[in-house]
């Protein structure tokens, strides 16, 4: 299947639902949009950034062990 996006202003939605309702669902799945897309987009690009120009910090997998013992011992009393 192929996804696109639509930006609409919100009086034409129920003309759009019911447009989009004459399809299958073979045909056409409706997904709702993360109302934080763009500030996921951004952070993620972020992320990539650092990744590719090399000031990502990694942990190694002792380090993240201790980070995660640390955390679970917080939320288990």
């Amino acid at each position: 299947m192929e996804a696109i996006r639509l930006e609409f202003q919100p009086e034409i939605k129920s003309k759009i639902l019911e447009f989009l309702s004459t399809f299958s669902a073979d045909e056409l799945k409706i997904v709702e949009d993360s109302s934080y897309f763009n500030e996921e987009k951004k952070m993620l690009q972020s992320r990539i950034d650092k990744i590719s120009d090399g000031s990502a910090v990694y942990s190694n997998f002792e380090e993240l062990d201790i980070l995660l013992e640390d955390t679970i011992s917080k939320y288990e009393d």
